[in-house]
Formats: C-alpha cells, structure tokens, sequence
C-alpha cells in the first residue's frame, strides 16, 4: 500500500478513536469493512503468529477477499489512537475502478 491507496481508503472512511486494550477485530467474525491506523499502536494476533502494526497499516482486509468472509485475527489496541474505518461496500467500489488496488491490499 502506497499513500495514494492509503488516501483513496482515508477519503471513503470514518474516523474511530480507541482506547488501549480495546478490541477491533474478533476472529470468526463477518468482515464488514477494514480499518486504516491514522494513530496509536495495534496488535494483530493471526494463526501465522503476532505482530504489532502503527500508523499506515491496513487490518480487517484478508476477510473481504475471503471465500467465506469471515475474519481470521484478533486485533485489539496497544495504545490510545484513531482508525479509519472503511466499509465493505466502499472497498468494493474502490477496487472496481482500481483493479490493481484490490491486487495490493489482498497481498498486504
């Protein structure tokens, strides 16, 4: 993901302020959009392992690309920050008029 492609999500997207320890993601649930970190620290806990994301990160994506659509990580918040929460639909849009987007955030 380039700041491009983080700008096109940014201008569809809301802004969500999160507390520390909050949970965004929960495993096995429907995804229903993705979220762009704009401030804070995240943790995404994955069956390939954990790792800790920051501002520029894009989580919530893998379930909309999915067969079943359902999300496969926990995400919770380290820190105190802000996402931009983008939904499905808006996604959708997106990586029609930009094929090549839709290729990038299934790979991110």
């Amino acid at each position: 993901m380039d700041e491009d492609d983080l700008r096109k999500l940014e201008a569809v997207g809301s802004r969500l302020v999160f507390g520390a320890g909050q949970m965004l993601i929960e495993s096995g649930k429907p995804g229903t959009g993705l979220y762009v970190v704009a401030e804070g620290h995240i943790v995404v806990e994955a069956p390939e392992g954990t790792r800790e994301l920051g501002p520029g990160s894009v989580v919530g994506e893998r379930a909309l690309f999915s067969d079943d659509g359902l999300r496969t990580a926990r995400v919770r918040a380290l820190t105190h920050g802000v996402v931009i929460a983008v939904d499905r639909s808006e996604v959708d849009r997106l990586c029609a008029e930009d094929p090549e987007l839709a290729d990038r955030l299934a790979t991110s």
